[in-house]
């Protein structure tokens, strides 16, 4: 190869020497191949670049449907949390984290819940002597802390109280912005400018008014298309400098300067046209010229979705981009010039409405009355799996349906700042709805991309890795050298969860990098855990789920900015009338039946003893139901479990022990199953040790201590103090670690049959919750069943849901 260039080089000497003119053609041919070629290279680097950020890099978005739109002090927010990535649910994350913060920023609770699904649920109970008008929810995964934090979801909840007043009441400081389209106004050429008048919490405002020139005149009027949006036309000349002459409602006037015009740039106008979208680029014709060729670059989902040339030399270039062929989302149009350096930028809403799951809801009874019973179904045609949330509230109470699982993950939670009422948008696919909708484009900023980073094939660098699987017990050695993790080194844990099934004891082998991890634990709420390194590395110091993210340090205070303030507020009163009696009620009651415990405690039986010392709350006092004493029964250790240490004891409780799995039947439902007060179930509580066991209370039908209790249940206490057993694990180091928040069972009241508790006045504003309905393809329906309370007249069903091919179902109907 080095021979062949040193005779292609005397070759070029001898016929430049021969004939100049030749070798200055061969010169000039081959500076335009090597110049095209890295023009290519360039393009193909990008598309690579985008592939790549598609294929590694895509961004998590989640929505959080609520059993309601505002709550009172000592309520409970029920919730479920939806997760997609691109247009499909978000498979691969298995925890999600959400911070719950005050008026002042200050954390009121950390939940940390597992993702099954692609969606999670859970709750929150607002303290009973919170006195915020909002409660802050902030919810991400771990991916998406790697990522611009303007996408990570916000939402501010109305807390009513005595002293609620409207937001309208407060003094309104109205803003004015202008955004001209493709990002600049240029010199020379008409501009398309578009403004947004809003106030300090995003709602729109009428304005009216002109714009000027530094010369006084005026050039245009500002036209208030849509909620508090509009747009004009400038044409520029050099030097001129814009300001707009405003007023609000109130007629106070205003001076807002308009951006600064560029001497050089481009201009880029989208127009929406149904299914296709026309644009224009202009610039003056200097510019023009040294740019000759422009590309154009449409990304969608963060995936290329076309990619052309123009020639802008004679100064404008106009093309129309199909879109019917897209999913729906916003599509971002870049404008690059021959080196892929970006010159304008304009995003396009895309409603293609292929997203749309055609799920339906029937009414199969209708029970209006006092404490009637209702029954609702819900079908896909095409036997689809599904997974829904349903809310049904009083529908007379105050709601707020600006937003929901369409309008947030396909527009709101793809976008920066805030879009007020945000579902009009999706009420209708028509011209005027579009327009409407362009405005939002044009006046709202957007970037998943810095081009400066895709043009040079930088990628994001990554500090949270996804978490791929669920909390496990797993932890880390410090203070140990490698050779002394070499030596078969281990950790003995001893671990006793709360509302467990007893202790469990693992043996762990430490990695080379010094974690362990128990693959089959899974933690829920708090445990606490006795452990013994190996002697290898008998003075390490070990951690504890480290994996697990603590909670944001920058928190944002409750204060109205992250709501929409779209809502009917005329239901406020209604709804903390009942929501305040209700609680009232619950207290009053709560405090009899404490006061019946000290009436009857004349003389202390053992049980009540017992009684005294493990139950609290509402499974507390002899209540309506069974009561053993298992410290003094003398037989209880022959039975192998509780169950069959149960059976022939309680009437109309029918156990079956003979499998792998008992079942227990009280009155044709399955009663609760309590260890120590936390919710289990039958297989969990099987392997407990009636050795273990010190009091049991089983409670008849219904029990109001818990969601679900229509059918009774069963409170198994295990032994502690003066009556436990040497405790596994005793004198070693201990720790307390937590894993994911409980997950409370929504209470609905059962009025099928006559019970003396339920006498007691229903004054439920939420009548029905159910975060998990979920249809298959073998069964494409689900009843629900739910009761009235005792006054309400008409009912809000509201239901969400997500396919499996990320498909969407939002349903909402007033049954009266």
């Amino acid at each position: 190869m080095a021979l062949f260039h040193l005779f292609y080089a005397v070759f070029c000497i001898r016929q430049f020497l021969l004939n100049k003119s030749w070798i200055m053609k061969r010169l000039t041919t081959t500076f335009f191949a090597l110049f095209f070629i890295c023009l290519y290279s360039a393009a193909q680097s990008i598309d690579n670049t985008i592939a790549r950020y598609a294929e590694e890099f895509a961004q998590e978005r989640t929505y959080i449907q609520y059993d309601k739109s505002t709550y009172i002090p000592g309520e409970t927010i029920w919730f479920k949390a939806y997760l997609m990535e691109g247009i499909y649910p978000a498979e691969k994350s298995k925890t999600f984290y959400i911070d719950w913060t005050d008026d002042k920023g200050n954390l009121l609770s950390h939940t940390v819940s597992p993702l099954q699904w692609s969606t999670t649920n859970g709750q929150f109970d607002i303290p009973a002597d919170y006195k915020g008008k909002y409660i802050h929810v902030k919810a991400y995964t771990r991916w998406m802390l790697n990522f611009d934090s303007a996408f990570v979801y916000e939402k501010d909840l109305i807390v009513l109280s005595r002293n609620t007043t409207s937001i309208a009441k407060n003094v309104i400081t109205p803003e004015l912005t202008f955004f001209p389209e493709g990002g600049d106004a240029i010199e020379g050429v008409n501009n398309k400018i578009a403004f947004k008048a809003n106030d300090q919490w995003g709602k729109p405002v009428k304005v009216k008014g002109i714009i000027k020139n530094n010369q006084g005149k005026t050039v245009d009027s500002l036209r208030v298309l849509h909620d508090g949006m509009g747009y004009f036309f400038l044409l520029p000349q050099q030097g001129e400098i814009f300001t707009a002459k405003w007023k609000d409602e109130k007629g106070t006037e205003y001076t807002t300067p308009l951006p600064a015009v560029k001497s050089s740039g481009i201009s880029l106008q989208v127009s929406v046209a149904g299914t296709k979208r026309n644009f224009s680029i202009n610039a003056p014709q200097d510019i023009a010229s040294v740019l000759g060729t422009v590309y154009l670059l449409g990304t969608i989902n963060q995936h290329q979705a076309f990619k052309v040339t123009k020639d802008i030399s004679k100064g404008s270039a106009s093309g129309t981009i199909p879109t019917q062929g897209l999913p729906s989302g916003i599509l971002t149009i870049t404008i690059f010039d021959s080196k892929w350096n970006p010159l304008a930028e304009r995003i396009t809403y895309i409603n293609n409405e292929e997203y749309k799951l055609a799920a339906e809801m029937n009414v199969q009874r209708w029970g209006l009355n006092k404490r009637a019973r209702n029954e609702i179904e819900i079908s896909v045609p095409d036997s689809m799996p599904v997974n829904f949330s349903v809310s049904v509230t009083d529908a007379d109470i105050d709601t707020d349906s600006s937003n929901n699982i369409v309008s947030h993950l396909l527009l709101t939670s793809d976008i920066k700042g805030q879009v007020y009422n945000p579902w009009y948008y999706f009420s209708a696919n028509n011209d005027v709805v579009s327009k409407h909708l362009d405005l939002v484009m044009l006046t709202h900023g957007w970037r998943r991309f810095k081009w400066e980073d895709v043009v040079s094939g930088k990628m994001p660098k990554i500090s949270f890795p996804k978490d791929t699987s669920y909390l496990t017990l797993s932890g880390k050695v410090y203070g140990v050298t490698p050779s002394q993790l070499r030596d078969k080194a281990h950790v003995i844990l001893v671990v006793s969860q709360k509302g467990g099934d007893g202790n469990k004891i693992s043996y762990l082998p430490v990695e080379p990098n010094g974690t362990f991890d128990d693959p089959s634990l899974i933690l829920f709420d708090t445990a606490h855990i006795y452990y013994q390194p190996s002697k290898s590395i008998r003075d390490a110091t070990l951690q504890f789920m480290e994996s697990r993210l603590p909670a944001f340090r920058n928190r944002i205070p409750a204060i109205g900015i992250f709501n929409n303030q779209f809502g009917d507020t005329t239901g406020f009163a209604r709804h903390f009338k009942l929501s305040d009696e209700m609680i009232s009620m619950l207290k009053q009651y709560e405090g009899k039946m404490l006061d019946n415990v000290v009436i009857k405690a004349k003389t202390k039986t053992p049980v009540q003893v017992l009684d005294e010392k493990y139950a609290s709350g509402m499974f507390a006092g002899s209540g309506d139901g069974y009561q053993f004493d298992l410290i003094n029964d003398k037989l209880a250790g022959i039975s192998p479990n509780i169950f069959t240490y149960l059976q022939g004891k309680v009437a109309g409780l029918n156990i079956n022990a003979t499998g792998a799995t008992p079942t227990v039947d009280w009155r044709g439902g399955a009663p609760l199953l309590f260890l120590d007060e936390m919710p289990v179930d039958a297989n969990f509580l099987s392997s407990v040790s009636v050795d273990n066991v010190a009091y049991i209370k089983v409670f008849r039908p219904p029990f109001y201590g818990a969601s679900g209790g229509s059918s009774g249940a069963i409170a198994i206490y295990t032994r502690r103090g003066g009556d436990a057993a040497s405790t596994p694990g005793k004198g070693l180091n201990s720790a307390s670690v937590t894993g994911y928040s409980v997950i409370k069972q929504f209470y609905t009241p059962n009025y099928a049959s006559f019970n003396a508790a339920n006498e007691r006045k229903d004054l439920r504003t939420t009548l029905y919750w159910n975060p998990q309905v979920v249809t298959s393809v073998k069964n494409n329906k689900a009843l629900l069943i739910f009761y009235n309370n005792d006054v309400t007249k008409r009912f809000r069903v509201i239901i969400e849901g997500m396919g499996k091919d990320g498909r969407l179902a939002h349903l909402e109907q007033i049954m009266e």
